[in-house]
């Protein structure tokens, strides 16, 4: 069942956690890059750190966090950031229990810091 708009902007503004500029601070660490899956158009960049660009975007453009501010655009990526970080969090402990793990950079660059839940 697909989520409704409402449900997805509660669960987003719940699960990302971290601030536009705790998030724009980590993506410019050399390890918010060393997890993920790389995008297929050779620029090396990983899905999750793209992701993370596109967070900021949100966050900046609407940080009253006011529904009527996200367009279409914005609510197709907060839905996939709800869906990656909750199955993420369900599957992997670990990320909140080693900060060199895989899946902890991982939640960081969806904007999730699982030391702050």
């Amino acid at each position: 069942m697909v989520k409704d708009n409402e449900t997805v902007i509660q669960e987003f503004n719940e699960l990302v956690n971290m601030t536009s500029d705790e998030l724009e601070s980590w993506l410019k660490e050399e390890q918010s890059t060393s997890s993920g899956w790389s995008k297929d158009d050779g620029s090396g960049e990983t899905i999750g750190h793209e992701s993370g660009r596109k967070i900021i975007d949100i966050l900046n453009k609407n940080p009253d966090k006011k529904p009527d501010q996200y367009d279409d655009e914005d609510l197709q990526h907060m839905r996939k950031v709800v869906s990656y970080c909750r199955r993420h969090l369900a599957q992997e402990e670990k990320a909140k229990q080693n900060t060199d793990s895989k899946s902890y950079k991982s939640l960081k660059n969806w904007g999730h810091d699982p030391l702050k839940s």
